[in-house]
């Protein structure tokens, strides 16, 4: 297992579902930005970053496309390594392919 400094992060991008008060401060004490739309029925309506929520839809296309897979999607493989290196064949083929 690495360590956890291994896995910092710099961004998060989330939908109007994570938009808490406690969640944003809590990221920003991390150090972490938030780009995590307001919700409309806010009072106070905060700033986000347009540009970095924008690239949420690459994100859910690539998990749509490997979803596509069924051996993935039901996750057939009961091992961890097994799984990933499914995972990792998946997103090679769809990576050349460009399906």
């Amino acid at each position: 297992m690495l360590p956890a400094s291994h896995f910092q992060a710099n961004q998060l991008i989330a939908d109007c579902g994570s938009d808490t008060d406690w969640f944003i401060a809590a990221l920003k004490n991390q150090g972490i930005t938030p780009g995590i739309p307001p919700r409309k029925n806010r009072t106070i309506q905060r700033r986000y970053n347009k540009t970095l929520y924008r690239q949420r839809h690459t994100i859910e296309s690539m998990f749509g496309r490997i979803k596509d897979w069924r051996r993935i999607a039901m996750r057939y493989d009961h091992c961890a390594h097994t799984f990933l290196s499914a995972i990792c064949l998946a997103a090679t083929v769809i990576f050349y392919l460009k399906e």
